[in-house]
């Protein structure tokens, strides 16, 4: 399908592969990984044609379709609603459709058989491509992505960047392209989206290609793993939990065969050094020589998960009740977010506030923060200091600062070598420190805001989307340092396995009211699951019991008013249901003349005879719609 020969790229002064190779199959679910700064985007981008080899070469099959979603895809802007900007995936339909209705129009003066054979050839070319779904189908994936039906009508430039990359997405997905490329797709998704895309991606007929930190969403979705590593790309056959199993076991297997290595050629530069000083052993010691030249070293594995080292203290000891929020209301102007609902945060507290996007979960962290206006009353409690990191905290950096420099600034207490250990912890060694924050990517600010957030010495952390831009091996030291985190936290996160390696109790937000699971996001997840089965298998029963034994209870009587509005429908229903026989009728009959040759040689009358005809379907459609409504509302009223 799509292969890259022996593939050589040069970034920056250094080589992100040297002399790569992977065959990409029909309908792989691949997850792409590896740590930061290896060439994950950029090997998307080469296979989209974006940037051009040092050596090797790329071979796919002829017409191959590819589908990449980017970054950059923000940036795009439209005055077009998100429902058209969505179908402009369906290009060579929509041209199909245009030629259709001008044909249509140029009926209306000419008659010609010549153009009564291009609107057939149109219309059923336009068929054939599933034309009268596309509509559906963009409103389907939309509205799975997490958009409202009224939403399909607002233009793309009202919606905010992470909803305008969903829209790119529905357009992306909609092209059903051969290879589906996504870079951290989960980034601008909320939970209930990222459910929907993993069902859509599993039962996906083409190749996927994903570039994503969550580990949740890859094991649900890829059977291939791909790593790069060492500038070359290695594949494991499964999913990501398959892969940190399978890689334990190569990575001991090569660390055993490095140590050996290194063990034998230890031994030999000592014989060497032995040999070179009498002549008779020159040509043996010269011999070896070549040999350890030719000798193919094994590499060192290097650990690609980092041990936080250091101790994050808190200032004070706070008090049992952290803060406790008692809310009438919160609305926007119509939007009402919470009504009647109260909340208590305990010292020892580490919640996951999760669900939905437009729930309010943003907005309750800034209420419980003080720094958002609302009808009723916070308390906060003894001894309490509070960090609030949010994506705004990457704003506040000082672009001109060093990252020691930003630390110092923010803490002049602390010593140098404690500053450096705390970068440290977030993955910045060496002379790293010493880069400026404006060159730094939106990853590496998200870990300079985060280590300033620990640098706090709050006892109450508040974090909105931590792991946003951030690499696997970064949020697994953002867990190490919240399980080592003596205080108490409220993080909203939609990355399922950073909730369950940190939180303790679980909130959502429903119906406007807060609701609390007590124990970890496991235990949340098989307490929906057992409630989901329990309530199907209630369901069923009720179904078995209607069916199985008649109605014991004389059901209360109808009002007038009812009765009347019953009469009503029905009468209506009756005259559609004659309506729809007759088009029906009417339409069979078109279709007969239409197929005999007096009338299709016949030019206006063929014409004029297809025009009621396109006429007949319409109406067929617009009175089984209504039909249906009627029928609905009949059955409602049974």
């Amino acid at each position: 399908m799509l292969s890259l020969n022996n593939i050589s790229f040069e970034f920056g002064g250094r080589y992100l592969y040297k002399e790569a190779t992977w065959q990409i199959n029909p309908g792989e679910k691949i997850g792409l990984i590896g740590a930061n700064g290896t060439g994950k985007s950029t090997l998307l981008r080469i296979i989209n044609g974006e940037y051009s080899l040092e050596s090797g070469n790329i071979s796919r099959l002829k017409n191959l379709s590819l589908g990449f979603l980017n970054q950059d895809l923000l940036s795009y802007d439209s005055e077009k609603n998100i429902l058209d900007v969505a179908m402009e995936a369906f290009s060579d339909q929509l041209k199909l459709h245009e030629e259709i209705e001008d044909i249509l129009a140029r009926l209306e003066h000419d008659h010609s058989e010549e153009l009564l054979h291009q609107l057939h050839d149109k219309q059923t070319a336009y068929e054939a491509a599933d034309g009268y779904n596309l509509q559906y189908k963009a409103e389907q994936l939309l509205e799975g992505l997490g958009f409202s039906t009224t939403d399909l009508k607002r233009p793309l430039t009202t919606f905010s960047g992470g909803w305008r990359m969903r829209v790119m997405l529905a357009k992306i997905m909609l092209q059903q392209p051969d290879i589906l490329m996504l870079d951290e797709p989960t980034n601008h998704l909320d939970l209930p989206s990222i459910l929907w895309i993993e069902n859509y991606l599993r039962e996906y007929k083409g190749t996927v290609i994903i570039v994503s930190h969550d580990r949740y969403f890859l094991d649900k979705v890829i059977d291939l793993t791909a790593e790069i590593a060492n500038q070359k790309i290695t594949l494991y056959k499964g999913n990501y939990s398959f892969y940190l199993e399978e890689k334990s076991v190569r990575d001991e297997l090569q660390q055993n065969q490095f140590e050996n290595q290194q063990q034998y050629i230890k031994e030999q530069e000592k014989l060497i050094n032995r040999f070179r000083a009498k002549a008779s052993k020159a040509k043996m010691a010269q011999s070896r020589i070549k040999k350890l030249d030719k000798l193919e070293r094994i590499e060192e594995v290097g650990s690609s998960n980092a041990t936080v080292k250091i101790k994050f203290d808190i200032g004070k000891q706070p008090g049992k009740v952290i803060a406790k929020l008692d809310i009438k209301e919160k609305s926007y102007d119509k939007l009402k977010i919470f009504e009647k609902t109260e909340c208590v945060i305990e010292r020892g507290d580490k919640i996951a506030l999760i669900g939905a996007n437009g729930r309010g979960k943003s907005t309750l962290l800034r209420m419980i923060n003080g720094s958002e206006q609302f009808d009723g009353k916070l308390e906060s409690g003894y001894n309490v200091i509070t960090s609030f990191y949010a994506q705004h905290q990457l704003e506040s950096l000082n672009l001109q600062n060093d990252m020691m420099q930003e630390l110092q600034d923010f803490a002049p207490a602390e010593t140098d070598v404690r500053l450096r250990a705390v970068l440290g912890s977030f993955l910045f060694s060496g002379d790293d420190v010493f880069k400026k924050i404006k060159v730094l990517s939106g990853g590496e600010k998200s870990r300079v805001a985060l280590a300033k957030t620990i640098l706090s010495k709050a006892n109450f952390l508040i974090l909105d989307e931590p792991t946003n831009h951030l690499d696997m091996q970064t949020v697994n030291t953002l867990i190490q340092v919240l399980q080592e985190f003596e205080g108490t936290f409220i993080v909203v996160s939609h990355d399922r396995y950073f909730i369950s390696q940190i939180a303790n109790k679980i909130w959502w937000i429903e119906n406007h009211q807060l609701k609390e699971y007590p124990g970890d996001y496991e235990e949340y997840e098989y307490s929906l699951e057992r409630k989901a089965k329990t309530q199907a298998d209630n369901l069923k029963q009720q179904k078995k019991k209607e069916t199985e034994k008649p109605k014991e209870k004389k059901e209360s009587q109808p009002s007038d008013e009812q009765r009347k509005q019953k009469k009503k429908l029905q009468n209506r229903f009756q005259s559609l249901e004659e309506n729809v026989a007759k088009l029906k009728s009417e339409k069979s009959s078109l279709e007969h003349q239409l197929s005999l040759p007096e009338i299709y040689e016949n030019q206006a009358k063929f014409a004029a005879m297809l025009l009621r005809f396109n006429e007949v379907e319409k109406k067929i459609e617009e009175a089984s719609k209504e039909w249906e409504q009627v029928f609905e509302q009949l059955s409602g009223m049974e």
